[in-house]
């Protein structure tokens, strides 16, 4: 790649634990499933990898347990080109763990066990703050003081901009993004958290990406599943509509959004270009079952959306 996109990402790691079942459980319930699946996961190394695999290099920051997980974790972002120097091994907490379970239409429930990644704090932010990168990409699923002074650090440091992907949404999401945010991702439950009213459907995204700039956002992205996404911010807000496909498992999917939007955004690519490449990204990676392992390449993007990568 001519100018090398470079993607910075401070984030979770965890080791993912996926049963697919019939149906997902009701409150009470039990459902027998398949044979469990141990994959490396995380939103910070899903996005991660998502970015490397779409021709970035990318830098890791974060923490894992000093445990068999942390170490496959590790060796599994290394085989991917991931540089995962700035991982710090802590013996204080074991590794994160997420529970997932996949329904037949591809839905899923999630249940995460933060482990070593509530540890990350000042060595981590500066592993992430202090480097030369394009794009920074943080990830919620790490301390919220750790996300806010990574924000104030950030948002001068990075030439591309920085990008929140406020998932899961913390009680104080509001107050995360009124301290500013260069580009807020976030999906229609995290959008309503933050809101305090109910987003559903592309054209309330579209109503709360707006919404979104006035509490704080420069750049605010809603995502919407198989309905599209919106984005608003120094341009008018667009809506654009989700790639068709057949569906098979959705866990990663905004994972991979994200760590797409910040590749396209380190190759200059424009905002409504850079989130339509985002989106094909997505969509490709609903078609594979698992998190990291469903990750596209572009040539996968154009053999399933036939959108040509942009970023290449």
């Amino acid at each position: 790649m001519r100018n090398r996109p470079r993607v910075t990402v401070l984030g979770s790691l965890n080791m993912d634990i996926s049963v697919t079942v019939p149906r997902l459980p009701e409150p009470g319930a039990t459902v027998l499933g398949s044979a469990a699946r141990f994959t490396p996961g995380g939103k910070g190394a899903n996005q991660a990898v998502a970015a490397a695999r779409l021709g970035a290099g990318v830098r890791m920051a974060g923490c894992v347990g000093d445990d068999d997980f942390g170490r496959r974790l590790l060796a599994g972002l290394r085989a991917e080109g991931v540089n995962a120097d700035g991982v710090r091994v802590t013996a204080d907490a074991p590794t994160g763990l997420a529970m997932i379970s996949v329904d037949l239409a591809g839905e899923n429930i999630i249940t995460v066990a933060p482990g070593a990644n509530h540890e990350v704090g000042a060595a981590e932010i500066e592993v992430a703050a202090g480097g030369s990168g394009d794009v920074l990409v943080i990830c919620a699923e790490i301390p919220v003081p750790a996300i806010k002074v990574a924000l104030a650090r950030a948002t001068p440091a990075q030439a591309a901009g920085c990008i929140l992907n406020l998932a899961p949404a913390p009680p104080d999401a509001a107050g995360v993004v009124a301290a500013g945010v260069d580009w807020l991702v976030v999906n229609e439950t995290e959008a309503a958290a933050v809101l305090g009213r109910a987003v559903s459907g592309l054209a309330e995204a579209g109503q709360a990406a707006a919404a979104l700039i006035a509490a704080g956002a420069r750049h605010a992205v809603v995502t919407a599943g198989a309905h599209g996404v919106a984005l608003a911010g120094p341009d008018p807000t667009a809506t654009i509509g989700a790639f068709r496909v057949d569906a098979v498992d959705t866990v990663g999917a905004g994972d991979t959004f994200v760590g797409a939007l910040a590749v396209a955004l380190a190759a200059g690519i424009p905002a409504a270009e850079a989130v339509r490449a985002a989106s094909a990204a997505a969509a490709t990676a609903v078609t594979r079952p698992g998190a990291q392992a469903g990750m596209p390449r572009p040539a996968d993007i154009l053999a399933t959306t036939g959108l040509v990568w942009p970023a290449g």
